[in-house]
């Protein structure tokens, strides 16, 4: 009898150890396999200074949200410009797989891709809800990720400023011809537009901005508006402060991706890094949208800015030239012809519906 007993117990545990085997052979439906439970170790450079508001800050936060909506498999570590590479390398960096991921603005590359420019800002385009219509529901995102391939990059939209400001002056413009001679920092199209009326474009990053004001490097800069032009003390370098911001109505901030460090992700991390990019790109909107105006006040009563709208023959000229710019790029560049047209189309049904929408809404409201 103890033998047989001894023999049970020993079948018994044969049985349970077999089946137990199975089960580990078995991947329950819907659970992760061991190569999607691999933990990814990114680096990500940025074109802004350290500890930038909204900015950096929005950069950080994206990375904590990666890190935890993955639950540590996707662990990305943020380098400020300059702290690994310089802040108008970014491009390069990601694009050559010196690092992973990077973000700056799409017509910092200009000089690579000249169709990028539409993916930040078109001078008198659209504004952030327009071109949040555009990239995520009229075709943009699909324009967006085919310009950036042949340079293996995956881009999305992370980021906003809303409308800008028009910049910092050392001196009045009263005309169009006050911005003859002048160097102003100005990126993107708006730059070649502000060469048209005979100024001189000049690239820098954030950085960098206010010594070259301060030091008479150059006559003017644009930035952003009231709350990063604050921060960076520009109204210690220069007195006028124009608006509206012609150049930058709506410009889009960008995460992109070395394709390979992409294409090497599961499924769940690749849709993790499309949804917190989003989630940034509507937070650093909302913080620009809360700050501006507070910032503006203060810009205004405790420094003693003088606040000026650029004269309406100066836009009207500025308007001018900036056809002339897109048709002369569109002659140059197949790609940048064929997202202009691809973005003008958008825009022109945007504003045919924001005549009986926002714009419909904003006359009814000043109707006191």
């Amino acid at each position: 009898m103890r033998i047989k007993t001894m023999l049970s117990l020993v079948f018994v545990a044969i049985a349970v150890l077999l089946s137990a085997c199975g089960q580990q052979g078995q991947q329950p439906s819907g659970s992760l396999d061991v190569k999607t439970q691999k933990p990814y170790f990114w680096k990500m450079v940025t074109t802004w200074p350290p500890n930038f508001p909204i900015f950096q800050e929005g950069v950080e936060r994206f990375a904590k949200d990666v890190q935890t909506m993955s639950n540590n498999r996707l662990n990305i570590k943020v380098y400020a410009g300059g702290e690994l590479v310089p802040p108008l390398q970014t491009f390069e960096a990601v694009s050559q797989g010196t690092v992973e991921v990077g973000h700056g603005a799409g017509y910092y590359w200009a000089g690579k891709i000249p169709a990028a420019q539409f993916f930040t800002a078109v001078p008198f385009g659209m504004n952030a809800q327009g071109m949040n219509a555009w990239l995520y529901a009229g075709g943009g995102i699909e324009l967006y990720k085919e310009v950036y391939a042949p340079h293996n990059l995956v881009p999305f939209p992370m980021g906003n400023t809303g409308v800008q400001m028009g910049g910092w002056f050392n001196k009045k413009i009263e005309s169009v011809d006050d911005l003859k001679g002048l160097k102003m920092r100005i990126p993107g199209l708006g730059g070649k537009v502000f060469a048209k009326a005979g100024g001189t474009p000049v690239l820098l990053p954030g950085g960098e901005i206010y010594t070259a004001l301060d030091r008479n490097t150059i006559d003017a800069t644009e930035w952003v508006g009231p709350y990063h032009d604050e921060r960076l003390g520009l109204y210690r370098a220069a007195k006028y402060y124009y608006y509206p911001g012609w150049h930058e109505p709506g410009p889009v901030l960008e995460l992109i991706v070395n394709k390979k460090a992409y294409d090497s992700l599961p499924d769940d991390l690749k849709k993790i890094i499309e949804t917190a990019a989003a989630s940034a790109n509507i937070w650093m909107l909302s913080q620009f949208e809360a700050n501006n105006l507070a910032a503006l006040k203060r810009l205004k009563q405790e420094h003693n800015v003088e606040v000026i709208a650029f004269p309406d023959d100066v836009m009207k000229a500025l308007h001018a030239y900036t056809k002339e710019v897109l048709a002369e790029e569109s002659e140059k560049d197949a790609t940048f012809k064929r997202v202009y047209e691809n973005y003008q189309a958008f825009m022109e049904d945007n504003d045919a519906w924001n005549e009986l929408s926002e714009a419909a809404y904003q006359k009814a409201r000043a109707l006191k």
